[in-house]
């Protein structure tokens, strides 16, 4: 989840940091073009002209909360990807791309399969490269012995997650939020679910998935129109043209607050707090992510910090962030700290968003959060592979093109009233799913854990 907040926490921020990356002062935002391929895949691209590189990210909706009851198969399929494609396997492939200088990767998250490459914009690196990628995406061999070599490393990498309070907490918190919804599943799955994973779910899994109508592609590099349509198609023709994943259930407020305290042998206790919170494109985004900032997100100058840290030095660190997706994602705050004070830290947590939701923002407050959010951008831009993450948003959650455009004026438009009146309508604290973790702290009960 880290990994997802600081995705997603940076997406807002730094999609208005376009809007400088010209001159340097808000002039004009980097051209979006978009169309759709003959196969349909949809496209989105921007001309970077000053380096010889592109970077480009084919997205699939095909996150974690396709995987119905086979947690991890989403996230299992992609990381077989580069294990072997058409007649190259896991050797050839890497050989392939080291040899033009061009990397490849993919990732999943609950929404989103994302599969990454980038590459010079010479020849015949690029060849190479575009035909490496349309092959890993279209043709994966999904082989007997790579599957099982994945799967127990995805298992071992599961065992290592137990031993971390904080990622047992994540899920646990995932599962009190969601309940039934596909959102509350880890996408790494579970050690039974990622076991019992065939071949044949896999390329049932792509076949389903991996299509044209399925898939956003976005362009950012040294490529004109024409080079940017060639590619595109390149990447996408030998995919089948498909269907789009159906819409998501829908996600349910919860109707009451919980408290799932996890025994776990650590001298800290990790407490974690959230509920649904916003999706993408939601009419309260700008208010909501405005007051976060305020509350929980801006780090050592935030409230919670204020008052959890700074006013009782309860923890080192604190944080409160919403996780848009397509469906409303978690509303998530945290801390860590000593087993002795945790009731007390949670107390204090509750109480300062229950005063936040009441009060709202003073005017210096609000008027700091608009000049943080809106005047550092230009050094949050450090490559076209970060534009290229951005546009893929873009596309993937169908928001409008001039976004960009119109972001720090929308930021620089919230009042203290429409924050207090989003976070009321929004932010229930009696409502809060809450799950700690930590607390035995017997040195012989932390040594028996440790050896089972």
């Amino acid at each position: 989840m880290c990994v997802e907040r600081r995705f997603f926490d940076r997406i807002g921020r730094s999609l208005a940091a376009l809007l400088l990356l010209a001159t340097g002062v808000a002039q004009a935002t980097p051209e979006i073009q978009t169309w759709q391929t003959p196969g349909g895949a949809r496209v989105l691209f921007v001309a970077a002209p000053d380096l010889p590189m592109v970077d480009v990210r084919v997205v699939f909706d095909a996150g974690s909360a396709r995987d119905g009851a086979q947690s991890g198969l989403a996230s299992l399929t992609a990381d077989m990807l580069n294990q072997g494609a058409g007649d190259w396997g896991a050797d050839a492939l890497a050989d392939r791309l080291e040899a033009v200088g061009a990397k490849l990767e993919a990732t999943v998250d609950r929404d989103m399969t994302v599969v990454v490459l980038r590459s010079l914009t010479r020849q015949p690196a690029l060849d190479t490269a575009v035909e490496t990628l349309a092959t890993v995406l279209a043709a994966p061999t999904f082989a007997a012995s790579d599957l099982e070599r994945i799967r127990e490393n995805q298992l071992v990498t599961l065992r290592q997650e137990q031993e971390s309070p904080k990622t047992v907490g994540q899920k646990a918190l995932y599962r009190a939020i969601f309940g039934v919804h596909p959102y509350a599943a880890d996408p790494g799955g579970t050690a039974q679910t990622v076991a019992a994973l065939t071949r044949e779910d896999l390329l049932a899994f792509h076949a389903r998935y991996y299509s044209r109508a399925n898939a956003v592609v976005a362009i950012v590099g040294a490529l004109d129109r024409a080079g940017a349509e060639s590619l595109a198609e390149r990447l996408t023709a030998r995919l089948p043209a498909g269907e789009r994943a159906p819409t998501l259930p829908e996600v349910r407020d919860l109707t009451a607050g919980s408290l799932e305290p996890i025994t776990f042998p650590s001298s800290q206790t990790t407490v974690l707090a959230g509920q649904p919170g916003m999706r993408r494109g939601d009419p309260d985004y700008f208010p909501l992510y405005v007051g976060n900032h305020i509350l929980g997100g801006s780090g050592l100058v935030s409230l919670l910090m204020n008052e959890i840290r700074e006013k009782r030095g309860l923890s080192y660190s604190t944080f409160s962030y919403f996780m848009p997706l397509a469906q409303p994602g978690p509303f998530f705050m945290g801390l860590q700290t000593r087993n002795d004070q945790a009731d007390q830290a949670r107390a204090v947590l509750l109480e300062t968003l229950q005063r936040f939701i009441e009060t709202g923002p003073s005017e210096a407050e609000l008027t700091a959060a608009r000049k943080n959010l809106t005047g550092g951008f230009p050094l949050r831009i450090a490559s076209n592979g970060d534009i290229v993450q951005y546009l893929a948003v873009i596309g993937f959650y169908g928001l409008p093109l001039d976004y960009l455009d119109r972001f720090t004026a929308r930021v620089e438009a919230v009042t203290a009233g429409q924050i207090r009146d989003a976070f009321a309508r929004r932010v229930h604290p009696e409502r809060l799913a809450i799950v700690t973790v930590g607390g035995q702290t017997d040195p012989v009960s932390m040594t028996r854990d440790a050896d089972n």
